[in-house]
C-alpha cells in the first residue's frame, strides 16, 4: 500500500506522536508520505516561531526541495504554499467556505508531491487535523480516507469554536475512525460505524529496560525518594492543587517535574516549595535516564473533558523501565493499567498509594510491568490499522 499523513505534528521535531511512530513503522514495507503542517500567513510573519518552524519558513524563503528523503521508504513534505490565517472568524459557516480555500492550497503541495513520487491508490490518514485537511478526500480522492482519533482537541479554546461541530463531519465522511483509547472509539462510533480501537505504542528500543543509564547530573543532589512526572506541566491536563497538597504532606520525598511549563505552572506554588523541583524540558532521548533514577512515576491528571478519555503514553514507557506507577483514574487507566499501576483519586489516595508503591516494590514487580509494556509495540498497532483498513475495503467489495 501507500499511505499519505497529514497532521497537526511535524515529523522533523524532537517529539515524536502517533502519526509520526506510524509512518515510519509502515515506511518499513510501504511507501510513506508524511506531510508536515502548512505554514499559515500569522506564523509566517511572527517573530515567536520554535526552532522547526523557523527552519520551514527559511526553506519555503529559499525556495528549497519540499521533498526529502527519510529512512526505509519514508518521504516528508513541507509544504511551500502559505495558508490564511482564519481561526477568529466567529461563524462557522463563513469560516468553512475560507477553509476549504485553504485546503485547495494546501492539497496542491499534496498533489504536487503523490505525483513526483508516483504514489498509487494511496490511504491518506488525518492525524487530528480536523481544519486543513477537512476537504483533503474530496480534492486529493485517495483509496481510503481514516481519520486518527488520539485527543480531545475540541476541549480546547483554539478547536472548541469550529471544532465541535465539524469534527463529528470529518469522522462521518471518513471511510473509518481508529482511535488509541476505548473511550474515543465509543464516541467515534456515534458518527461512524466504522470505528475501531488500535491501541497506542511506544519506542521500544528507546526504553529498554536492560540498558544501564548514568545518573543525569542535575539528580544527583536531590535525595530520594524521588516521586517523578515527565511530560508537559499544563494546567488543563495535572492537577496543581493536588501536587501542592502531596509535597507539603510528605516534605521528605522530592517531587522532580520535567518538562515545558505553561504560565499557570510557572506562577504555582510548587516553585516555591523546597522538596519540588523543576528540571526543564529535556530531549525524548534524555528521559530514560532520569525515569531510570526514579522511585515512583507519577501522572496527576485533573479530570475534565481534555484528559477523562486520553491514552497516556507515559505510563507505558514508566512501566517499560519497571517502575512502580500511580496516576489518577480515568476509564483508560481502569480499561487498560489497572493490574499494573495504582490508582488515585486524591491527595490522602494519591499519597497512600505512592506509599504503597514504595513499599511493594521488587524485582518481581518490576519485570511484570517492563514484561507488559512490551505488548505495546508501533508494530502491532500498524498491524491493528492495516486489518482494520483492509476489513472496510472488503465491505465496500461486498457491497458492490
Amino acid at each position: 500500500m501507500d499511505f499519505v499523513f497529514v497532521s497537526l505534528q511535524p515529523i522533523n521535531t524532537d517529539r515524536e506522536s502517533t502519526s509520526t511512530y506510524l509512518a515510519k513503522e509502515l515506511a518499513k514495507k510501504h511507501k510513506v508520505l508524511y506531510v508536515n503542517s502548512p505554514i499559515d500567513r500569522r506564523t509566517y510573519f511572527s517573530n515567536t516561531k520554535d526552532k522547526f518552524t523557523e527552519a520551514h519558513i527559511q526553506a519555503i524563503k529559499n525556495k528549497d526541495p519540499k521533498l526529502t528523503k527519510g529512512e526505509n521508504n519514508l518521504w516528508v513534505l513541507n509544504p511551500a504554499r502559505i495558508i490564511e490565517s482564519i481561526n477568529w472568524i466567529p461563524f462557522t459557516s463563513v469560516f468553512s467556505v475560507l477553509n476549504k480555500s485553504n485546503n485547495l492550497r494546501f492539497a496542491k503541495d499534496i498533489q504536487e508531491a503523490i505525483n513526483e513520487l508516483g504514489l498509487k491508490n494511496f490511504i491518506l490518514i488525518n492525524d487530528k487535523d480536523i481544519f486543513r485537511s477537512f476537504y483533503l478526500k474530496d480534492i486529493l480522492k485517495p483509496k481510503k480516507y481514516i481519520y486518527l482519533d488520539r485527543d480531545y482537541t475540541v476541549g480546547m479554546d483554539y478547536w472548541r469554536r469550529h471544532g465541535v461541530s465539524l469534527e463529528p463531519e470529518l469522522m462521518k465522511k471518513s471511510d473509518a475512525v481508529v482511535c488509541n483509547s476505548y473511550d474515543f472509539t465509543k464516541r467515534a462510533k456515534k458518527y461512524n460505524p466504522n470505528s475501531f480501537y488500535i491501541g497506542n505504542g511506544f519506542d521500544i528500543k528507546q526504553y529498554d529496560s536492560t540498558t544501564s543509564r548514568p545518573e543525569p547530573e542535575d539528580l544527583k543532589n536531590i535525595k530520594g525518594p524521588r516521586i517523578g512526572y515527565v511530560g508537559a506541566l499544563i494546567s488543563l491536563r495535572l492537577d496543581q492543587e493536588l501536587m501542592i497538597e502531596m509535597a507539603k504532606a510528605k516534605p521528605s520525598w522530592n517531587f522532580v517535574l520535567i518538562g515545558w511549563e505553561d504560565e499557570d505552572f510557572e506562577k504555582s506554588l510548587l516553585h516555591k516549595l523546597p522538596n519540588v523541583h523543576f528540571l526543564g524540558r529535556k530531549h525524548t532521548k534524555e528521559v530514560p535516564a532520569y525515569l531510570e533514577h526514579f522511585d515512583v512515576c507519577i501522572n496527576p491528571q485533573i479530570l475534565n473533558e481534555i484528559t477523562k478519555s486520553n491514552f497516556p503514553l507515559k505510563i507505558i514507557e514508566y512501566l517499560a523501565l519497571g517502575k512502580p506507577v500511580v496516576a489518577t483514574v480515568t476509564n483508560t487507566m481502569k480499561e487498560v493499567f489497572s493490574l499494573h499501576t495504582y490508582l488515585a483519586e486524591d491527595k490522602a489516595s494519591f499519597v497512600k498509594e505512592i506509599e504503597r508503591a514504595l513499599a511493594e516494590d521488587n524485582s518481581s514487580l518490576q519485570q511484570q510491568r517492563i514484561e507488559f509494556a512490551k505488548t505495546f509495540s508501533w508494530d502491532k498497532v500498524a498491524e491493528n490499522l492495516l486489518t482494520y483498513i483492509q476489513q472496510v475495503s472488503k465491505e465496500d467489495c461486498v457491497a458492490v
